[in-house]
């Protein structure tokens, strides 16, 4: 009775993010009620491994305590305290402390955000500001990748490079560019990775000098692009997109908003790149998704030039919750939870999982497998000579999540017949094992479709 009503309130009132308004409306929300762990539980009492760890960010996994704790102390001795007329509160101070002391190279200072898209648009105003600052305004064109995701705000938005945010918005806006993706399995210039990293870094340089070196502000890039179907780049693929973005003088934005805080298996996957960014944006697993935060980090470079430039002027970028104290009290607990045995659990976990995936690639519909720690996708074909895609009218991103759910696990199905993986970094090795029995499970139940099975070579 309860589920029922929510449903029709639901219906009449939540507009849900990126969704067929008219669609949702007659599917019926899912309502999920509890979690523990790396399971949740739906209105029903069916239960689900969420291999998502809800949006790419419950990384720690649901249910600690520890984290509830440290909100509720923070909201009892102090719920609020603004940034602005410099004034401040202590967990904020001492996370972006610890944060500072633990990214890499000289990202020393950080601002915080209310998520990730907020994250990008600051980024693009500090960037306008960096080069105002220089005396250098027309460096005002920015560029991303084919396939990228950052955000969804209006601004950020033009950054991604998925047609479902542009269109019906105008975007991307008459300053944003793309370059072709590094993508291996569908890549023009075929899976080398050395010829992969050289195509990506003639686009870059060309792109450039069609708009003029002038005019070029920063080049972003996800070291995993999630949301474009997690498309792993070639080892030294961010490395030598950094350089070229140093030897053209524009700088370089690290989107690790998906891949930070343990998802590839280090904290930052820069580091794993080993690169050093001139910004840096972070959020999802900043606090495990228990409370809305992102951040922006700021090179040494980039921070003292807009501080110089602004002298004693006020820099009039800011938001009413930044830093805010109880998100901050939470990113600390999670930042202990992470270095107190999730990290490494997350490595284990995510060589189990690649490993258990990597297994399915003999399955009649598994055209490539690939992934980084507990960030990772199984692309389906019909064809694996031709790299055939699933045919529209199968349905991919409706079916194959109804199907995981049915079988009690929650993945990202994207519309193209990739399934995403990014399950919290606590899981069991029994777990891991359900998540790829499970995904087997719905793959086969996926071959019996007839539209398949029509196209199938």
């Amino acid at each position: 009775m309860l589920s029922n009503s929510l449903i029709e309130l639901d219906r009449a009132h939540l507009v849900h993010p990126v969704a067929s308004y008219r669609g949702h409306e007659q599917a019926g929300v899912r309502v999920l009620k509890s979690a523990k762990g790396a399971t949740v539980t739906d209105a029903s009492g069916h239960q689900m491994i969420d291999g998502f760890a809800g949006l790419w960010c419950v990384n720690a996994g649901y249910g600690h305590d520890s984290i509830v704790e440290a909100a509720a102390r923070q909201m009892r001795e102090l719920p609020y305290a603004t940034g602005y007329f410099s004034l401040g509160s202590e967990p904020a101070i001492r996370l972006a402390a610890e944060l500072a002391d633990r990214a890499p190279g000289d990202l020393n200072h950080v601002y915080f955000t209310l998520g990730g898209s907020d994250a990008v648009d600051s980024t693009v105003r500090f960037i306008r500001y960096y080069y105002h600052a220089l005396g250098k305004p027309t460096k005002d064109q920015f560029i991303s990748l084919e396939q990228g995701y950052h955000g969804s705000s209006t601004v950020g938005a033009g950054l991604t490079a998925l047609p479902v945010f542009h269109a019906g918005f105008g975007m991307p806006l008459d300053w944003q560019h793309k370059i072709p993706t590094h993508y291996a399995y569908r890549n023009p210039v075929g899976t080398d990775p050395q010829a992969i990293i050289a195509a990506s870094v003639a686009a870059l340089r060309a792109k450039v000098e069609e708009l003029g070196a002038e005019r070029v502000a920063a080049f972003y890039a996800e070291p995993i692009q999630g949301s474009g179907g997690v498309l792993v780049p070639p080892t030294g693929w961010m490395k030598a997109m950094r350089d070229l973005c140093s030897e053209l003088d524009i700088l370089f934005v690290a989107d690790e908003v998906i891949t930070g805080f343990g998802r590839t298996g280090p904290l930052f996957a820069c580091s794993e790149d080993g690169i050093v960014p001139d910004l840096m944006t972070t959020a999802k697993g900043l606090t495990s998704g228990y409370v809305p935060m992102g951040a922006v980090f700021m090179s040494e470079k980039v921070y003292g030039t807009i501080a110089d430039g602004a002298g004693a002027s006020a820099i009039g970028h800011g938001y009413t919750y930044s830093a805010h104290p109880v998100s901050a009290a939470v990113g600390l607990e999670v930042l202990r939870l992470y270095e107190n045995g999730l990290l490494e659990n997350g490595v284990k976990a995510g060589a189990r999982l690649m490993a258990g995936l990597r297994d399915l690639r003999s399955h009649p519909l598994v055209g490539d497998v690939r992934g980084r720690g507990m960030l990772a996708a199984v692309e389906l074909v019909v064809d694996k000579e031709r790299k055939t895609p699933l045919p529209a009218t199968a349905e991919p991103a409706r079916r194959i999540f109804d199907r995981a759910w049915n079988n009690g696990l929650v993945i990202r199905a994207f519309g193209n017949g990739v399934l995403g993986y990014a399950p919290p970094l606590c899981c069991t090795d029994g777990e891991i094992d359900a998540i790829i029995e499970r995904t087997h499970r719905t793959l086969d139940q996926t071959l019996e479709d007839p539209d398949v099975r029509a196209v199938l070579a």
